[in-house]
């Protein structure tokens, strides 16, 4: 039963008590979204979209033309403006912030929670989203919702800068809408013309899924009732401007989605929202993800039934949902263990190895604006991208993968033996000991002697840390 805890969170660590009582100490964590236990500065997602735009004005409307004939001051004041922006510290900080949570705050079921809907809502790596926005969208949208419904978590995300702006619906435009018809269109031969990605990517991947057998009309259709949700544009801002509904650029007269009609207009986004989370097959593919997230690849329906059922009762309220996901995760906890990806494995290794990580506020707060970041700095996002799953730069607009047979392969298991054996790096000088392997073993596996008896093939602590660190039963939980 004790890699229960590393199956809803990351593990106990070192200096904590078993719980008791598994299930409730799990339950107890969802309820409520506490502050941060993050105690260095934490900066606004509208704070980094300024510096996302300093940085698309800057190099788009500035360098470009000035240094149009050399390529190689381009590339020099396009660097400046890079340290004047941040671009190479923000995500660093957000990760940090996020692995903070799952290690050091009393909540580490509802981290674990955080983490599985930003990728389920996920940005892809694309214009630089990952360096200043992608972190605070999961920020400020993903977790203050985890204690509202799912509904309002999906309007949330559909409507946030970051998921139209990935997604391009500032660029949709309703053939039949009053923009269709202006002269600047002729003129320039640019067509009003809707763009499918938001609609498309909210049916398959963020509501009913491919299995509710929708059409390329509803599709279509869909992409009618959201155009109109755009950045405001300006000369100064560019698209970094806030979400409004521009009633210029919707299509004209109704449209009908999965069968059902709706009227024009900026309240039809939260009426078509409001249909697809209720749909049946909605509640059933939340469930698949929940289940392959923390049980097994193949989720059976016995395993979803509770959170379906969950799902219906509370009309999509997300603690009821977590709550039945977590108790199906505790009564299959000993006939499953899932295969961890590289972030969730190294966020295990963080906390049961009692690291020095992340970063701590002091050295990330000691960053400034127009200085290159120490390497200390930076350390975050460059050891995702070496063990393979940085959580902001997924490759796809369905995030990185929860199936196993993704994330075994001679690379990348060979990737987290590297990255075991230098963990010891991080590690206190206290905790170099046998005794300290001893007491996290008895804390977070159900058989200690047969892992001590594997580590103590190895005399040195280095050693002992890689074996633990890669052993199947760590790998899984």
């Amino acid at each position: 039963m004790k890699n229960f805890f590393r199956k809803v969170a990351y593990g106990i660590g070192p200096n904590e008590d078993i719980p008791s009582d598994p299930l409730n100490w799990a339950l107890d964590q969802v309820d409520e979204i506490p502050d941060f236990s993050w105690k260095g500065k934490i900066y606004s997602e509208k704070e980094l979209r300024k510096h996302y735009r300093d940085w698309v004005y800057g190099d788009r409307k500035v360098l470009r033309k000035k240094y149009k004939d050399n390529k190689t001051l381009y590339k020099t004041h396009k660097d400046i403006l890079r340290h004047k922006t941040g671009q190479k510290f923000w995500e660093s900080l957000e990760i940090s912030i996020r692995h903070n949570e799952g290690i050091n705050s009393n909540h580490p079921v509802l981290a674990k929670l955080w983490m599985f809907w930003g990728n389920f809502f996920a940005i892809s790596e694309k214009d630089f989203l990952a360096n200043y926005s992608t972190g605070a969208y999961q920020r400020e949208i993903i977790r203050p919702n985890l204690n509202q419904s799912f509904e309002k978590m999906v309007y949330d995300v559909t409507t946030s800068w970051a998921m139209i702006h990935h997604l391009d619906n500032s660029e949709s435009a309703g053939p039949k809408s009053v923009t269709a018809g202006e002269e600047w269109r002729r003129r320039k031969k640019e067509p009003a013309t809707i763009n499918e990605n938001h609609g498309r990517e909210l049916l398959e991947l963020h509501t009913v899924s491919p299995k509710a057998g929708y059409t390329q009309e509803d599709v279509i259709q869909l992409a009618y009732i959201m155009t109109g949700w755009q950045h405001r544009w300006s000369k100064q801002n560019l698209e970094t401007g806030n979400v409004w509904f521009n009633s210029e650029y919707h299509q004209r007269g109704k449209k009908t989605v999965l069968g059902k009609e709706y009227k024009r207009g900026k309240k039809a986004l939260a009426a078509v929202i409001k249909d697809l989370v209720n749909h049946p097959n909605c509640r059933d593919f939340v469930a698949e993800r929940l289940c392959r997230y923390l049980i097994t690849d193949e989720p059976t329906k016995d395993m979803k039934q509770p959170i379906i059922d969950a799902f219906k009762k509370s009309d999509g309220h997300l603690p009821e949902i977590h709550k039945a996901a977590i108790k199906v995760a505790f009564d299959y906890n000993d006939k499953f263990k899932k295969f961890q990806t590289p972030e969730n494995w190294f966020i295990q290794v963080a906390k049961l190895g009692d690291l020095e990580w992340p970063p701590s506020p002091q050295t990330m707060d000691s960053f400034e604006l127009g200085v290159k970041p120490t390497k200390k700095q930076r350390s975050p996002e460059r050891l995702l991208r070496n063990i393979g799953q940085h959580p902001y730069r997924a490759k796809q607009p369905n995030g990185w993968s929860d199936h196993s047979d993704d994330w075994i392969s001679p690379e990348l298991l060979i990737r987290r033996l590297v990255y075991a054996k230098l963990s010891h790096s991080f590690s206190k000088m206290q905790n170099n000991n046998e005794m300290y392997y001893q007491n996290i073993v008895e804390k977070n596996f159900d058989n200690p002697d047969k892992i001590m008896k594997y580590l103590n093939q190895k005399s040195r602590i280095v050693e002992k840390q890689t074996l633990l660190f890669n052993h199947p039963e760590f790998l899984r939980s």
